[in-house]
């Protein structure tokens, strides 16, 4: 595990954060108005929530959180960035819809949960999560020790094959990759989605974000992904790819084909860009 490289990430997110919800309009507002942004394959594989309580990992500013909670669930949201987690809670109390959001690095919090013998229902992390882990056996084993017997797992993410690939479609990452690559820090990816990742108003907000702290990424494949969770005890259920990414536009010429899903240009062969899954914990686990 490099905690050295998540304070890194950290201090990136904390960065990035502020550029990417100074795009958002008035989210509060959004809320009120009976705003959601969850995206049709996060209900589906997630199924019916209402009064289920619900561990959101990798939270975030707390938009998905609270649109779970409006389906009803008990919302735990955990996010490393203190300026997510900030606006996650202020955006609870302004919006009317109650969570919970707590600030700490995912395995550390993981520690402290299973100190405490918390557990849920189900827990749920999505889009551009564990490329920020550093050791994806402690991610399952943190899940596994969470969940509750007969619990589920669901997570939505980009494809890491779309991920060999540089904005021009060029073959440039290597699948294979067991080292932390450095970046210039986390991008403005809201403001380059060019609204696919904004569900209501938009703002112009920063104009030519530059993160001042660098961030390093760590590449998963789909193989390492699902035994990390059967090492971890757990049984899956289901598994699905998409030839299209929600609200992503992370390379040249994607185009929006409803509902702000973005696939690749008419003239290449489709491919993988997201997949989802879900995992269970059997109701006889110790």
């Amino acid at each position: 595990m490099r905690k050295d490289l998540h304070e890194a990430n950290r201090l990136s997110w904390n960065a990035a954060t502020v550029a990417h919800n100074s795009h958002k309009g008035d989210q509060a507002g959004f809320f009120r108005r009976g705003g959601s942004t969850l995206f049709p394959e996060e209900i589906d594989f997630l199924g019916d929530i209402a009064g289920l309580s619900l561990l959101h990992l990798q939270c975030n500013a707390g938009q998905d959180s609270l649109s779970l909670a409006r389906l009803g669930a008990d919302v735990t949201g955990v996010d490393i960035s203190d300026e997510a987690i900030a606006f996650a809670r202020r955006l609870s109390e302004e919006s009317g819809i109650p969570a919970r959001f707590e600030r700490e690095d995912l395995f550390t919090w993981f520690g402290k949960a299973a100190g405490d013998h918390r557990l849920f229902d189900r827990v749920f992390s999505s889009y551009g999560t564990i490329c920020w882990l550093s050791d994806l056996d402690l991610w399952a084993q943190g899940i596994a020790g969470v969940l509750k017997p007969g619990g589920r797992f669901v997570f939505i993410e980009f494809h890491p094959f779309a991920l060999v690939f540089n904005e021009q479609w060029q073959l440039h990452y290597d699948y294979f990759n067991d080292a932390p690559v450095e970046e210039s820090g986390v991008g403005d990816y809201v403001a380059g989605s060019d609204g696919g990742l904004m569900a209501g108003d938009h703002d112009t907000g920063v104009v030519d974000f530059r993160n001042p702290h660098r961030s390093y990424e760590f590449y998963w494949g789909i193989g390492e992904v699902v035994s990390a969770l059967v090492r971890a005890g757990l049984a899956i259920e289901r598994m699905t790819e998409f030839p299209y990414a929600n609200g992503w536009r992370g390379f040249e010429g994607m185009r929006d084909i409803g509902g702000r899903r973005m696939a690749q240009p008419k003239e290449m062969p489709r491919i993988p860009l997201m997949y989802g899954l879900s995992a269970a914990r059997h109701r006889d686990a110790a």
